[in-house]
């Protein structure tokens, strides 16, 4: 029972990392996933034989195991030998838990690797020996810089088809860091590997005998992820201020009248003074409802139902905030986005924009410029194509709660939706609101 006991306290103390893989396609990044989880030992007895079975009808490895089965579960990938759509896995090690996203290197899945970017604290860009820095690696790189994610890992994979070669390390290397050219990214580190082979994926491997850093997965136990100098400034205040996107509405008799949501960031209480925006409406918490119980107060992440004492009007969209320190509200916007549709991007088209909860209609007004994916510069454009980059300015048919994705990643991050046949055909980032006079919260009149 102690033993128990002492487990359980254990896993309650380890920290969770949300890991993307990303890179140009059949660089190894499910392979080196199924290496993780096999040599971390967070692969069953029945899975290894399933694998077993599935190597010798799809592997591509003769008669050795191939770990890229482990996470391609699609009928199509297996067949193919892609990735089509992000696969989430979770493994774990004495020092932490993680959530990886695989991702799809094919440029025709794009959207798929930017909504796995979309939640990740770091990147592992992988880049094959033999190939280099190819425009898919620089693309993927920018989507994760554009997403918010400060920590990456460029492992240099398949060292075994050059031999360990030095200088085809350090030239991908040098090639790379000269590809950066975001200020913000914090940390990086480069590790030759083999996925494969399962070269320097646990343990430093001595083929390698150039590199004295730590292999991949210790590197992933010791990292401290960092952020930005503005992260910074809202984790260490001294409350992160609240805000709860309204997902629903419930309303189980008479009496009872709740507000349910997904807290964005900070926490709330049984009695706190809170805001209802856009309306700019004041109430307090009557209750902080969890399932069936009622709790005293809850924090970020957290999935809850709000009771008011008073009875006002919210629905769907709305964001209940903390009363002194509300987002803003806002019709116009200076944002960036990645493009995901066969059809261009033109100033003056109407799309349904999708914020949280909120769903209104933008246009966009102006397109700033594009972005060259090889040096950064920035381009004219009068529209924007698949897959490229751009920053845009965006206006919608009525205000809308926000925050800059820098500060606030859910109250910051949209998405955009054809509205004739509702696919979604970009997703972008805000960074700022382009008119200060629409940021106006309405007050109650005494």
């Amino acid at each position: 029972m102690q033993n128990i006991r002492e487990f359980l306290l254990n896993q309650n103390k380890k920290e969770t990392l949300r890991i993307i893989t990303c890179g140009s396609v059949d660089d190894g990044k499910s392979t080196l996933i199924g290496r993780l989880l096999h040599e971390s030992q967070n692969v069953f007895e029945d899975q290894l034989k399933s694998l077993e079975k599935d190597s010798e009808k799809f592997g591509t490895r003769a008669n050795e195991l191939d770990f890229a089965l482990l996470v391609d579960g699609l009928k199509a990938e297996r067949e193919q030998g892609i990735t089509i759509d992000v696969a989430y896995r979770f493994f774990e090690t004495e020092h932490r838990r993680y959530i990886v996203a695989d991702t799809p290197g094919h440029e025709q899945y794009t959207r798929n690797m930017a909504t796995g970017a979309s939640n990740a604290e770091l990147a592992i860009l992988l880049v094959d020996a033999q190939k280099g820095i190819l425009t898919q690696t620089r693309r993927h790189y920018r989507i994760v810089t554009l997403m918010g994610i400060r920590n990456l890992v460029l492992a240099v994979n398949k060292m075994d088809l050059v031999q360990y070669e030095e200088n085809v390390f350090q030239k991908i290397d040098s090639d790379f860091r000269a590809l950066v050219l975001d200020n913000d990214l914090k940390q990086i580190q480069v590790i030759p590997i083999s996925a494969v082979q399962g070269v320097n994926i646990t343990e430093n491997n001595q083929k390698i005998s150039y590199y004295s850093g730590p292999s991949l997965l210790e590197y992933l136990d010791q990292v401290q992820i960092k952020y930005t100098s503005n992260d910074l400034k809202v984790m260490n205040s001294q409350t992160s201020s609240f805000r709860m996107p309204v997902q629903r509405v419930i309303r189980h008799d008479e009496s009872y009248r709740g507000f349910s949501g997904r807290i964005a960031s900070g926490s709330v209480s049984n009695g706190d003074s809170v805001r209802i925006l856009p309306s700019g409406v004041k109430s307090r918490v009557r209750s902080v409802d969890f399932w069936k119980n009622s709790k005293n107060n809850a924090s970020k992440s957290a999935s809850i139902t709000l009771t008011l004492e008073d009875e006002v009007d919210v629905s769907r969209g709305d964001v209940i905030c903390g009363s002194n320190d509300p987002p803003q509200i806002a019709d116009q916007f200076q944002v960036e986005l990645i493009w995901m549709s066969n059809e261009p991007l033109l100033p003056g088209r109407q799309y349904l924009l999708r914020l949280h909860q909120q769903e209104v209609n933008a246009q966009v007004t102006r397109i700033r410029f594009k972005e060259e994916i090889g040096t950064g510069k920035h381009l004219a454009a009068e529209r924007i194509e698949m897959n490229e980059i751009a920053q845009i300015n965006l206006s919608t048919n009525q205000q809308v709660v926000f925050e800059p994705y820098s500060t606030n990643r859910v109250m910051g991050g949209f998405i955009l939706i054809d509205k004739m046949n509702f696919d979604t055909v970009g997703a972008g980032v805000i960074k700022f609101a382009l008119r200060r006079a629409s940021n106006i919260h309405w007050q109650e009149l005494q």
